[in-house]
């Protein structure tokens, strides 16, 4: 079992969550990001967030900014809120600029980028095992357990075998990784 749970959060904030007719709370997903961590060490959480809903002030924008910060998720994935034909949020009032999404979504992407490589940073010096996935540019790759990209150098016959790596660096936000 791949320890890689994807999240769909979508905001971190109760006002706007509410206006999205999501039907739970940040408090909610805190419990439940909590209970994933205890169940499994090595887990990584991923989710969605949409920056820009309708009526989204910057207060609330705020408020899920630091909610990201405190949960620290390993990626999140930023989409700029664009109307739907059909939908209710089409002609919601308070429509935001798109400059506004734009600065909203940089910012996010940096949070995201620190946080990932920070988590990945921190398997430095540590023995993981990968399960070897294709031979690229001279390197293997595959991913561990809890799904991050790994890459070594070794022999194409470690090709669909777990493969016990040390890591020794990051580099584009791939473990750079040796034979044990």
């Amino acid at each position: 079992m791949v320890h890689h749970f994807h999240l769909s959060l979508q905001s971190g904030c109760d006002e706007t969550l509410k206006r999205m007719n999501r039907r739970y709370t940040i408090n909610e997903f805190r419990e439940i990001v909590e209970r994933i961590r205890n169940c499994f060490e090595d887990s990584i959480l991923t989710t969605d967030i949409i920056v820009g809903f309708p009526g989204e002030t910057d207060e609330e924008f705020n408020k899920t900014y630091e909610f990201l910060k405190e949960i620290k998720f390993y990626k999140t994935h930023i989409f700029k809120f664009s109307a739907r034909k059909g939908t209710k949020a089409e002609n919601m009032e308070n429509q935001i600029d798109s400059k506004i999404k734009e600065k909203r979504s940089k910012l996010l992407i940096e949070l995201s980028d620190k946080n990932e490589l920070e988590y990945l940073k921190s398997y430095i010096g540590k023995k993981i095992n990968v399960l070897v996935e294709e031979k690229e540019n001279g390197f293997l790759k595959g991913h561990t357990s809890n799904y991050l990209m790994a890459k070594f150098e070794g022999d194409e016959n470690m090709i669909n075998k777990v493969i016990g790596v040390k890591v020794k660096g990051v580099k584009d936000f791939t473990l750079d990784c040796t034979l044990e």
